[in-house]
């Protein structure tokens, strides 16, 4: 058995940051800048605004420390598609593989938004999450929605990809758009620098949680054992194919060995803490 860990070692930092947001650019309620002092004022080393169908240009702002990626939530003609780490607006083509092709040509990468949206609970139906090709991610939390219909909450989307042998991520966003939207979830990254590209590479190999409140001080690998630990969990869950609990701890660490008897092709950590804070490891795929 073979565990691969998307994290790094342990001594690199963790940096926060939200990746979807929005502005007056396109529905926001804050200017760019005021949006930039909102996240800053609350430590966030990195942020990517996604106003609609657009590239809002942040270099004429004032970072406040922070480093601002470019983004840019393809919105019209079809489930939202978020371009992290974009330098051209891609068409809002109804063919959302066609969207993802043209952000692979221009680089950075794309997630797919807040897929249990609506009265439906379908913004992006399964089917289309499970066809389309080039999307690293889907958003699993997404703050916003859970003041509209729908949930704001997609893990059984993603467990249903992962245990059909789909390699994707799990991004927690605010997606904020109001005064009020912003500190609610985010993504803490494991990143080489403090640059977009350092952050966007991170990004894309998985070396980030996602993250409502509950902080990972750090994740080890050693053979086919996991160990998780937190600050503040108050329980620690290890799933695997089919979100199918398998062991559970009431602490802030979990160490959990994964036999070599058990038919799984991924383990992904689930840890609660107070409230309603909770944390998401990245799934470790295992290969046999």
């Amino acid at each position: 058995m073979t565990i691969h860990n998307p994290y790094r070692d342990p001594s690199i930092p963790w940096l926060r940051g939200n990746l979807h947001a929005h502005t007056t650019m396109s529905d926001g309620d804050r200017t760019p800048q005021n949006l930039i002092d909102q996240y800053a004022a609350r430590g966030y080393d990195f942020l990517a605004i996604s106003d609609h169908d657009m590239i809002t240009k942040t270099k004429k702002y004032d970072a406040r420390s922070m480093t601002l990626i470019p983004a840019n939530e393809v919105t019209i003609n079809g489930p939202h598609t978020v371009h992290v780490g974009a330098t051209v607006v891609i068409p809002p083509d109804p063919d959302r593989q066609a969207v993802l092709d043209g952000v692979a040509k221009d680089g950075g990468f794309a997630f797919m938004a807040h897929p249990s949206w609506e009265r439906h609970f379908n913004h992006c139906p399964q089917e289309m999450l499970e066809s389309l090709r080039g999307y690293i991610g889907v958003e699993i939390f997404n703050g916003i929605t859970r003041w509209h219909p729908g949930s704001n909450v997609a893990t059984d989307r993603w467990d249903r990809m992962l245990s059909q042998g789909r390699r994707v991520w799990g991004f927690a966003n605010d997606d904020a758009h109001h005064a009020g939207d912003e500190g609610v979830a985010w993504n803490m990254v494991q990143a080489d620098s403090r640059s977009a590209n350092a952050i966007v590479d991170a990004l894309r190999t998985g070396s980030f949680y996602a993250s409502t409140g509950v902080v990972i001080e750090s994740i080890r690998v050693a053979g086919n054992t996991i160990a998780v630990s937190t600050h503040n969990a108050q329980r620690i869950v290890a799933s695997i194919d089919y979100a199918r609990r398998v062991a559970q701890v009431d602490a802030t660490e979990m160490v959990y060995t994964a036999p070599s008897g058990i038919e799984l092709s991924y383990v992904r950590f689930e840890c609660f803490g107070a409230g309603e804070s909770m944390a998401w490891t990245q799934p470790f795929f295992v290969t046999k």
